[in-house]
């Protein structure tokens, strides 16, 4: 027996005992002080609940622990989120988030993510909008499988809903936070609540973040790489309109002038000081490159690093009580642009490199109704979107193929959809959840990719001489147009008011589209199903006030059929990588969360979180032929582990100590549906810590560090060996710093 199968079977036994042990630890009588862990509210179904009444396997954070941890990204979710992984195929640029091993293996800002993901219950349409900075937070939860008829936009993976802070009526109060750290970063973020009337209030945030040492060298600038500036601001606005209509509005921006770094490059051939190729950084490419300085963030690249972008946003939320049920109005609207560079080939040659831009638009409306008494919790909705990308590739083929292309995607989708949920209470511990969808997406594409015979001697990707006309490879103006049905039926059942024992099966989907990259064959451009995923899951959860611990554990089995996922495509000229679909593909698994605050040790609190995943694609063509049934999905590691500890201890009448430590664990996964053994990722730790000196509700001096062990780990990879190399992104190394915050 393996260590990691030991491990598995210790957590499932582990989880076992808790649930057969969870009605003897509820009927125990504690003479000694209840050691109550403070409650989590989340508001997953629309409704502000405890955690522990909502059956969904949900992870949630609060305020002060986004501080602590420094939470800053959607990225970030995987600090606190057992099951969860996230990549970016470009350091810095569009993370794929994967819950559960459902996830969108794809880079194009044309593409819905698989994870719904809602700031302030607008749903992000683009992966493009994914790399925003985060601050000023009221919460973050992240909720696993189908959400469809809860949520305006429909999602297989699960749902991500960030939570800004609100303004309030109580009083004015603020916070300001300095900050410095390694590679020279400053921040300084600042918040005010200004309630001016009894029915008026507003709250101002903003943060700056400078960064003028990057992580990365370029030996072909002779300088770091990796830089950041980004200026983010937001107002809101909460009216108190009557006393049945609230109104809360909000406009906020960000502004980026930064820079990316570059994946590490490894190449095809042998070398006089490697043989064992392809694969390793010191093999070259069919130029004679290679790299063999050892350092995963030290490279020769030849694009611009520059990464510019803006974006705008705006959000109108409406409450009103109708007498016989509440009414919630939703709008949202984003306007987002960027540039940036991308060096594909992850050298000095201009064999791959492309300069980029991305645009979106979309504004989006839910409007729902919702009540709750003693027998029935109900919610009806219909959600309107429409989404305006358009994606620019243009492409320096140069020194391969002595040409430039261009790639132009310009997409259009229009999403309408009516959902309802209700929980029907059958007695004081058994409840009853239906729920039920109608989504009708219409995506329209108008996209091309061609060879421009820019340069003297002719195209070698076409043999076309100079002074040609640009030679169109591939393109497609189509539309498609899907209806699909989501559904939920499930059972909750609380036999004392700290235990919940939930079971349910849900179905969700998630529309089709067009593949946006680069393509040379018009085959490439057909457009990829959608895909639809049936979950089965049962779980527990529960608090043991007495042992001052709250637990929870879920078990699921999904049955995903039409997995969209990106293949290796070599029907073309060149090869190229787009996503298509697979048949089928099962998943099944297992998550753990505990929290204990142990009587002996006063002021210390402990966490634990874990994820066990198995998976398995059905069979699929692909450019090296049919690949057989059997294969893991992407980004899909067996184990996961979420591991917390923090102490705090006064060191007087008003200042408080705390020391705390995260560690986050991922065992071994592939990066692509072909699992191409060059992309296999070995396991990793990632752990952070911090110490604060504080005055709870004056002032704060902290010390951090992330990544404090300096672990060297693959997040993403890419095999290009057709062309001569491949490339491998790394997750940031170590930084540290120090930061003082006042409150007012």
């Amino acid at each position: 027996m393996t260590n990691k199968t030991r491990a598995l079977c210790v957590l499932m036994t582990s989880a076992a005992i808790c649930a057969l042990a969870t009605p003897a630890i509820h009927a125990q009588e504690d003479a000694t002080e209840s050691r109550v862990l403070q409650t989590v509210t989340v508001t997953a179904q629309k409704r502000e609940q405890s955690a522990q009444d909502v059956g969904i396997a949900v992870s949630v954070v609060g305020q002060q622990e986004i501080r602590a941890k420094r939470i800053e990204a959607p990225s970030d979710l995987v600090v606190f989120t057992p099951n969860a992984t996230v990549k970016e195929n470009i350091p810095g640029l569009m993370p794929v988030v994967t819950i559960r091993g459902v996830g969108l293996n794809d880079f194009n800002a044309t593409n819905n993510p698989a994870t719904g993901v809602y700031i302030d219950e607008v749903s992000l349409s683009s992966l493009a909008l994914l790399s925003s900075d985060l601050y000023d937070l009221e919460r973050m939860e992240v909720l696993k499988g189908p959400q469809g008829t809860l949520y305006g936009r429909n999602s297989t993976a699960g749902a991500l809903n960030i939570i800004s802070a609100k303004p309030d009526f109580d009083a004015y109060t603020g916070r300001l936070m300095v900050g410095l750290g390694s590679y020279d970063s400053r921040e300084l973020e600042a918040v005010a609540n200004l309630p001016v009337a009894d029915t008026l209030a507003f709250r101002l945030s903003g943060k700056a973040s400078l960064q003028d040492e990057g992580f990365y060298f370029d030996e072909t600038r002779n300088r770091d790489v990796g830089r950041r500036d980004v200026l983010s601001g937001r107002a809101q606005a909460l009216w108190q309109a009557s006393e049945t209509v609230d109104v809360l509005l909000k406009v906020e921006g960000q502004r980026g002038k930064s820079e990316l770094g570059s994946p590490e490059f490894f190449g095809a051939l042998p070398t006089p000081s490697e043989t064992n190729c392809p694969g390793s950084p010191a093999c070259s490419d069919f130029f004679g490159y290679m790299d063999t300085d050892g350092d995963p963030f030290r490279g020769a690249w030849s694009i611009d690093p520059s990464y510019d972008y803006d974006q705008f946003g705006a959000t109108a939320r409406i409450e009103a009580d109708l007498g016989f049920a509440n009414l919630t109005s939703v709008t949202g609207y984003i306007d987002f642009s960027r540039e940036y560079g991308s060096d594909t080939d992850a050298g000095p040659l201009r064999l791959t490199d492309f300069n980029n831009s991305d645009d979106v638009e979309q504004i989006s409306q839910e409007l729902r109704l919702s009540d709750s008494n003693d027998r029935l919790d109900w919610q009806l909705g219909v959600f309107y979107a429409v989404d305006e990308v358009t994606t620019v590739y243009a492409g320096d083929l140069q020194d391969l193929f002595n040409t430039t292309t261009l790639s132009i995607a310009d997409q259009k989708s229009t999403s309408k959809a009516v959902f309802g949920n209700a929980e029907w209470w059958l007695n004081d511990q058994f409840s009853l959840v239906t729920g039920l969808r109608y989504t009708n997406e219409v995506r329209e594409a108008d996209n091309f990719t061609q060879d421009n015979v820019s340069e003297v001697g002719g195209s070698f990707l076409t043999m076309a001489p100079f002074g040609s006309a640009p030679i169109v490879l591939a393109a497609v103006d189509d539309e498609i147009d899907e209806s699909s049905w989501s559904w939920k039926l499930g059972v909750n059942w609380k036999p004392v008011d700290d235990l919940l024992v939930y079971a349910s099966a849900s179905q969700g989907t998630k529309s089709g589209g067009f593949f946006a990259g680069v393509a040379t064959n018009p085959a490439q451009l057909i457009p990829y199903d959608s895909e639809t995923l049936i979950s089965y899951e049962t779980g527990i959860k529960g608090t043991a006030p007495q042992l001052g611990i709250r637990y929870e554990a879920s078990a699921f089995f999904y049955d995903y059929s039409d997995v969209q996922t990106f293949i290796r495509d070599q029907i073309g000229a060149v090869p190229v990588q787009r996503l298509g679909n697979v048949d089928e593909a099962e998943i099944y698994g297992a998550d753990f969360l505990v929290a204990y605050r142990p009587a002996a040790i006063p002021g210390l609190d402990l966490s634990v979180g874990a994820g066990l995943l198995s998976s398995e694609l059905g069979a699929f063509e692909s450019g090296n032929g049919t690949i057989p049934a059997g294969n893991e999905q992407p980004d899909a590691p067996e184990l996961t582990l979420n591991l917390g500890a923090s102490y705090t201890a006064d060191v007087s009448d008003r200042l408080s100590l705390r020391f705390a430590i995260d560690s986050r664990y991922q065992s071994e996964s592939f990066r692509d549906a072909i699992n191409d053994p060059l992309l296999f990722t070995e396991e990793y730790w990632v752990t952070n810590a911090r110490i604060s000196l504080f005055d709870e509700g004056n002032w704060d001096l902290s010390i951090w560090g992330k990544n404090i062990g300096d672990e060297a780990y693959v997040t993403q990879g890419v095999n290009q060996l057709a062309f001569g190399y491949g490339f491998r992104v790394y997750g940031a190394p170590q930084t540290y710093g120090i930061s003082l915050t006042k409150e007012f």
